[in-house]
């Protein structure tokens, strides 16, 4: 795969290495800039080369530490606006602040659009994103929105790594289209658990509706932050006597004693993707095999190429 026409492409701290994959299915170079910071730790960012007239990508999920790859972004968006860039697209494979999406508490932000509104006044005018934790944040931007799914990479794992007597779990109700899309084409059942959430980070289990004993379960959800959902999950699933369980997420956020909380649970294997890069206590994990890490670069550089050769991106949700 190539791109034809004037491109660039940029990254900044957050995930250099997945940069580097999408630009090596396109058959281009990684766009040459200093990502440094001052000693008080401000980001300085140049680009190192004429940006003038070309269409520019910015290669950059808001991960941990989400407020400083946030800020690099804003600042790289301005940079090519202001070097008079055709036009600035601000690939985001996992979008921060994304569950704060509404006012389901009494005096709390809607951070999610306030991100939308700092991404479009530094100048963005595309955004690229990969299974936002809540769909609506779409209609928090005035500019066009490419929503990506991780699911075609997924299930090509799962196809090609076929797992008898399976049922897909979805860790909750608001999860249930995304579960029953992966149930409908793993050919498998599908499950759900009755959740409810007191306060940030802190679920607690109520019911599996489904049956789930003697089956091979595989829990579906688009992100772990600290793994005490699915980790929960897993324990209601082996206590109403499921065989193996798994689970799979398009962002491993992995926060706080994720690694460890997954590690005493009850789960087989953990399948994620590389939205994000691995903490380094996560290697431990993979040591084990108890997590796997696919690659979505092939996803995003095709969509990159869609977008900058003006056709349609619907075929890769396929």
């Amino acid at each position: 795969m190539s791109v034809t026409g004037s491109i660039k492409i940029f990254s900044g701290n957050a995930h250099r290495a997945l940069a580097e994959e999408i630009c090596g299915y396109l058959s281009c170079d990684l766009g040459r800039a200093n990502t440094d910071r001052f000693s008080d730790g401000e980001f300085n960012f140049q680009i190192g080369e004429n940006v003038r007239g070309t269409d520019v990508y910015i290669i950059q999920p808001t991960c941990p530490p989400t407020d400083e790859h946030l800020m690099e972004l804003l600042v790289m968006i301005d940079t090519c606006r202001r070097a008079s860039a055709a036009s600035v697209t601000a690939v985001i494979p996992y979008f921060g602040y994304a569950r704060s999406d509404k006012k389901d508490r009494p005096r709390v932000p809607i951070a999610a659009k306030l991100v939308a509104n700092l991404l479009t006044t530094a100048g963005a005018q595309r955004i690229v994103t990969v299974d936002l934790h809540a769909s609506q944040i779409q209609g928090f931007f005035d500019i066009p929105v490419d929503h990506l799914f991780a699911a075609p990479v997924i299930v090509d794992y799962f196809q090609q790594n076929e797992i008898e007597n399976l049922i897909v779990v979805s860790p909750d109700t608001g999860g249930a289209e995304r579960a029953r899309a992966y149930a409908k084409r793993l050919n498998a059942g599908l499950a759900l658990c009755d959740k409810r959430r007191e306060k940030a980070n802190v679920a607690e289990v109520m019911n599996i509706v489904g049956d789930v004993g003697g089956k091979n379960c595989l829990i579906i959800d688009d992100m772990c932050d600290t793994g005490g959902t699915i980790c929960k999950v897993a324990q209601a699933l082996y206590e109403n006597e499921a065989n193996e369980i798994y689970a799979c997420f398009s962002h491993a956020v992995l926060s706080g004693r994720a690694v460890d909380n997954i590690s005493a649970s009850h789960i087989k294997k953990v399948i994620v993707t590389n939205t994000i890069p691995l903490r380094d206590d996560a290697e431990r994990l993979r040591a084990e095999g108890r997590i796997e890490q696919l690659s979505i670069a092939n996803l995003l550089a095709n969509g990159i190429k869609s977008i900058h050769d003006e056709t349609s991106v619907s075929s890769l949700f396929i």
